[in-house]
């Protein structure tokens, strides 16, 4: 199940001093499969040649790998999405560090609000210009990269890998990774055999050989490497068995290793001793929403997945969908809910809706799934005449939705909290009367905006990116409770030109219990 490319930007629009240039690149995971031996990990970028067209959006693997310096303009500022469409500037980065950027990039935490995520995504997608310090190393790009990775954001990974238009070893490791979570392992085997510079190491070469089905190179790569002590006992059992599952029938299977890559969760699959992916990085999630997996488990990566705001909402739409529940709890509540209620929508029966409602917003707030609920369905609700509960969860799932401002002038407030939400949507917040504290501190953004000292450091200093990333890091501290740094980091957003980011950001602390 595959978003296009298409897809994958209209779901986008809903430190210390600066290291050496050759400090090794940072990263933000460490489950990388070892597809090539000795990377390069600094040095100049490298651009391809001559690359064919590429011919399906959710292409992971450039056809070649070439090694030449770079003559143009720097792969940091490589993006998806142009400043036009973004709302970014072009400038976004300003006077800042290649490495000060990449470290404020890895370390932000992954759990913001749906709002602040997907600016933090346009951020890694967005085509801007490089850091003044650059120098067409591409250590941006890698690092941006790995954060798309460890967010779970595989094709937006796959298609700034492809935009790029080159790549470094490093790069085709990640490229041959994303390749194998997303169902084109056959492509990023070919890849790996059209770029004979590289030096696959062993696991990657037995994979590719028995997807390419040379069973006997693949047998004799084993025995001869494992005398060679290039792959450890444990290794070649488990590539063995990969090769023939009937030789080792009935024997133990060899204990996963830590961290598990994605190479590690093929091999183990392929075996029929597949490794749960609830428990690994969430790009694992990637490997179980296709077919070749259990419907429950294709539902709950693609929860996972919607929950980070990775995937588009009509994939968890088509999975709820897509047949009758087969037991009752947990997962199977949710999908009986979601199926009465969209069957409510579907007839366009006010009462069916009336009745479902309610229950469908409590399973979709059990694992977090309001806003791609109401992505779904905010417009649809405000059509139909709705009353008591049912009319107050319609309200506030238009609120969450791309038609809040709608939402909010056909809702008739009934006390002080629906008033101020509607104020919100409208950008009246500093008329409206706060209900409580957290609306205390919303409203003081709106009124007379007031950004920490350090984000106003960072936008004076013309680090517009930085402040904005130090912006959405203070949002989360008011969300576990100092509600000063609601009003700081809404102050820094209005100030740095996102006012509508700033109101739907509001509109979720409200509505949202996401509360610590």
């Amino acid at each position: 199940m595959r978003t296009s490319a298409a897809g994958v930007l209209s779901l986008l629009m809903l430190g210390g001093p600066a290291a050496a240039q050759d400090a090794g690149p940072l990263s933000a995971i460490d489950w990388l499969s070892q597809s090539v031996a000795t990377p390069v990990t600094a040095g100049t970028f490298a651009p391809s040649v001559d690359e064919p067209p590429v011919a399906e959006a959710g292409g992971a693997v450039p056809a070649t790998v070439t090694t030449s310096p770079l003559d143009g303009p720097s792969p940091d500022g490589v993006g998806l999405i142009a400043p036009a469409v973004s709302g970014l500037p072009k400038d976004l980065w300003g006077a800042g560090l290649t490495r000060e950027i990449a470290e404020r990039l890895i370390t932000h935490p992954d759990d913001d609000l749906p709002a602040l995520r997907q600016l933090f995504l346009t951020m890694l997608l967005a085509e801007v210009a490089a850091p003044i310090d650059a120098g067409g190393r591409g250590e941006l790009l890698q690092a941006r990269i790995d954060k798309l990775l460890a967010m779970g954001a595989l094709e937006q990974a796959a298609a700034l890998i492809e935009a790029a238009g080159a790549t470094t070893p490093d790069l085709f490791r990640r490229a041959f990774d994303v390749a194998l979570l997303t169902g084109a392992e056959d492509r990023a085997c070919q890849s790996m055999a059209d770029a004979p510079h590289l030096a696959p190491t062993v696991p990657a070469r037995i994979f590719c050989l028995a997807r390419s089905g040379d069973w006997d190179t693949a047998a004799l790569t084993i025995r001869t490497s494992r005398a060679l002590n290039q792959i450890t006992a444990d290794q070649e059992t488990l590539l063995s068995r990969f090769l023939d599952p009937d030789l080792f029938e009935g024997e133990p299977v060899p204990p996963a290793p830590s961290p598990v890559t994605p190479l590690d969760w093929m091999i183990y699959a392929a075996i029929g001793e597949p490794l749960p992916t609830e428990g690994l990085p969430i790009a694992f999630s990637y490997a179980e929403i296709g077919p070749r997996a259990g419907w429950k488990a294709r539902i709950e990566a693609a929860e996972r997945l919607t929950r980070a705001g990775t995937i588009p909402p009509n994939v968890i739409l088509g999975l709820y969908t897509e047949r009758d529940p087969a037991a009752s709890g947990g997962v199977w509540d949710r999908v009986a809910a979601f199926q009465a209620f969209d069957a409510a929508m579907t007839a366009g029966d006010a009462a069916r809706v009336q009745a479902t409602l309610p229950e469908v917003w409590a399973r979709m707030q059990e694992v977090e799934l309001e806003v791609p609920f109401a992505t779904l369905f905010g417009k649809a609700l405000q059509e139909l005449p709705l009353t008591g509960t049912a009319a107050s969860i319609a309200f506030r799932v238009g609120l969450l939705s791309p038609q809040a401002e709608l939402a909010a002038r056909r809702h008739a407030p009934t006390n002080t909290e629906d008033a101020f939400l509607a104020a919100l949507a409208v950008s009246d917040a500093t008329s409206a009367v706060p209900p409580d504290s957290l609306a205390r501190a919303i409203q003081a953004a709106f009124r007379a905006p007031a950004p920490s000292t350090e984000a106003q450091a960072l936008l004076d200093g013309n680090r517009k990116g930085e402040a904005i990333v130090v912006a959405i890091d203070n949002i989360a501290r008011g969300v576990q409770g100092d509600l000063r740094g609601v009003t700081e980091g809404l102050s820094l957003l209005r100030l740095a030109g996102l006012e509508s980011v700033a109101r739907r950001t509001a509109l979720e602390l409200m509505i949202l219990e996401r509360r610590g």
